[in-house]
């Protein structure tokens, strides 16, 4: 009982037993607390030495024989606070090491993340990651056929994506095919409609800041989620290419 409460402020498995043990004498020897601990003596001296840097045990001396005594435990108190004040301390490095991490990480060239989803659910739950936040003023881009998502999806699923997208105050510039009319431009986004015999789409592509997501309405719904910049970027210039030449 008392060893998981010490190994849950940082205490291994074996330095709780030691000190545990050592609470249940007034001073002991190494052979002592080996025995009771059920530790390798060798193992023991290390265990105590370590638990004499975190102030838990001390040392005595009497005549040639040394002896080990267990603090009390309201010392174990005092090891968390400076454990505290240790992660405090760390935090703030890392405050200023991460942006310098980040900075190498760009030099050498982000490494993407990608997911895989599958069926409806696994579509809308991805359309929540991607627009979990405005990053930008930069829009969202789109690539998607109007019939296969009125296939798929019933009008208040398909609200509901494009409300939370319009929540955030994220515009879009979208390229789409429709058999069923044109969905003209205005106020939440640019809309470019091109011939579906011509040029087909067969699935829903979505960019947004570092991400791109790439959904598969076919007979199974699937679809994958890439987290890369420069991925990213060479989409939106190809949609970006298409509107300038419209």
């Amino acid at each position: 009982m008392f060893e998981k409460y010490l190994k849950d402020i940082g205490l291994s498995e074996k330095e709780a037993a030691v000190y545990i043990t050592l609470l249940s004498f007034d001073k002991a020897s190494i052979n002592d607390i080996s025995q009771k601990a059920k530790v390798k003596r060798p193992t023991t001296y290390v265990i105590l030495e370590s638990l004499a840097k975190k102030g838990l045990v001390s040392e005595t001396n009497i005549g040639k024989k040394t002896f080990y005594i267990a603090e009390p435990p309201e010392k174990l108190g005092l090891y968390v606070e400076r454990q505290i004040h240790l992660l405090e301390e760390n935090k703030k490095s890392l405050d200023i090491i991460v942006p310098q991490l980040k900075g190498i990480q760009r030099e050498q060239g982000e490494k993407p993340t990608v997911q895989f989803f599958d069926g409806k659910e696994g579509v809308l739950s991805s359309n929540h990651d991607t627009f979990s936040e405005k990053i930008s003023d930069e829009p969202v881009y789109i690539v998607y056929s109007k019939d296969l998502v009125q296939d798929v999806f019933s009008d208040k699923e398909a609200n509901q994506m494009r409300e939370r997208r319009i929540s955030l105050g994220i515009k879009s510039k979208a390229i789409y095919n429709s058999k069923t009319g044109e969905k003209p431009s205005d106020e939440t986004g640019e809309r470019l409609k091109i011939d579906e015999n011509k040029y087909p789409i067969k699935s829903d592509i979505t960019i947004y800041g570092d991400k791109v997501r790439i959904a598969v309405f076919g007979k199974r719904i699937s679809g994958i989620f890439v987290k890369n910049q420069e991925f990213a970027d060479t989409l939106k210039s190809l949609i970006k290419y298409i509107f300038d030449h419209k």
